[in-house]
């Protein structure tokens, strides 16, 4: 027998003062059986980083055709795909093919330096893909923030990163491997 998602609910409060974002964000999250905390909590991450109202999150990890979320536009097309730790340059690629723009979240420690060196020849021929590291410190403290139902809030300003729930507030400084200029 299939083991099933496990569903997971936040508020997730989202002040962005960089891009004028504000809002909250009652979210519905399927954890796959093989999903860890700390991947589940880069995707909200995720979601505050990028948050709209026409932002969802997508299969992911137990399908490669969509991304851990995505942001369509009223016709369905993809205007943002976004997804979070180490995919295969070919599945970044098809990516790139489909969305307008692509973001993708790494985190992982040594292992995202290993990989980037691996792939960066590659993926800096995408002309639409960004690529930010999360610290390991930072996606273990997300990690920590994992609970069936969750109150988040994310709070951005001059490219600092602040995640709290009722406990602990983590700061996130993300690392640019690659940035591309938003189209948004």
């Amino acid at each position: 027998m299939a083991l099933k998602a496990t569903i997971f609910k936040a508020e997730l409060g989202v002040s962005d003062i960089d891009r004028g974002v504000y809002g909250t964000y009652p979210l519905t999250i399927a954890r796959h059986p093989s999903e860890t905390d700390e991947r589940m909590m880069v995707r909200v991450l995720a979601f505050a980083l990028n948050a709209h109202e026409r932002l969802e999150f997508g299969k992911g990890i137990s399908n490669e055709d969509e991304p851990a979320l995505w942001h369509r536009d009223l016709t369905g097309a993809v205007e943002q795909w976004i997804d979070v730790g180490l995919p295969e340059e070919r599945l970044l690629r098809r990516a790139c093919g489909k969305a307008s723009e692509v973001i993708l979240y790494t985190y992982g420690g040594r292992g995202v330096d290993v990989w980037w060196q691996a792939n960066e020849r590659d993926l800096n021929k995408l002309d639409r893909l960004s690529v930010f590291d999360v610290s390991s410190e930072a996606s273990r403290e997300l990690a920590l923030m994992a609970a069936r139902t969750m109150e988040l809030n994310v709070t951005i300003q001059e490219g600092q990163v602040f995640f709290s729930d009722e406990a602990r507030v983590v700061s996130i400084e993300l690392r640019p491997l690659k940035a591309v200029a938003s189209a948004a």
